[in-house]
């Protein structure tokens, strides 16, 4: 998993058939009507305290666009399903709204995979193309391994993340690593808080960290007993 992100391949029960996408819909399916409706969105990935004055990103036909230009450092907006991991059978699920919010360190180094992905999608490409630019775009440095202290707020109850959750799944803290660092954080070990797994050598490392309650302040439910990566 690269991203969200995307980010939205997220532990969940299953609680949804396991529909596959094999190809990308129309690009109407992902784009949501309201530019106002996508800030609204967006900015319940964070605690208004933050998304108040992020600036917020909304999806256009050819990439994200700046809708509001913020005061703090953190960047605000509604992921789509290309910026789950390749191998996920939801990659091209035109349903998936995942409100994110990073900060200034995820801004630097992962925003970049979004937009780059985003633009290239919906140029027309094909995921194993997207596969193969993300490879040159890492060999040529363009784009480059997260940042120290990279996270991002996903604490909306708005969202749809996946057909697993059918719906926002749970409100959490996401930390980006490089590649090969889950089992430092001791993710998915027996009793840990944190979750999450490597995914392939071009893909960021995320880890999810289930918290309390909504970017509302509304209390969340308990992580379930078990969780399916």
């Amino acid at each position: 998993m690269v991203i969200g992100a995307l980010s939205w391949a997220s532990p969940a029960e299953s609680r949804a058939p396991g529909t596959s996408y094999p190809e990308m819909a129309p690009v109407e399916q992902y784009l949501i009507p309201s530019r106002a409706d996508e800030i609204a969105l967006a900015r319940t990935a964070a605690p208004p305290s933050i998304s108040g004055d992020a600036t917020v990103l909304v999806l256009g036909r050819h990439g994200y666009e700046t809708a509001v230009k913020g005061k703090n450092e953190f960047v605000c907006f509604v992921e789509r399903s290309w910026t789950a991991g390749f191998d996920d059978r939801q990659f091209w699920n035109p349903r998936l709204r995942a409100p994110n919010c990073f900060n200034a360190p995820a801004v630097r180094s992962e925003l970049p995979v979004v937009l780059k992905r985003t633009e290239w999608v919906l140029a027309g490409a094909t995921r194993q193309q997207v596969i193969e630019k993300t490879k040159a775009a890492i060999a040529s440095r363009e784009l480059r391994p997260p940042e120290p202290g990279a996270f991002s707020f996903m604490l909306s109850k708005k969202g749809y993340v996946s057909d697993d959750a059918d719906g926002p799944w749970l409100p959490h803290i996401m930390f980006f690593l490089p590649h090969g660092q889950a089992a430092v954080w001791a993710a998915d070990e027996d009793g840990s808080p944190i979750l999450g797994k490597d995914s392939s050598e071009i893909e960021t490392t995320i880890l999810f960290v289930p918290v309390r309650s909504w970017s509302d302040g509304s209390p969340a439910p308990p992580p379930a007993r078990k969780h399916v990566m």
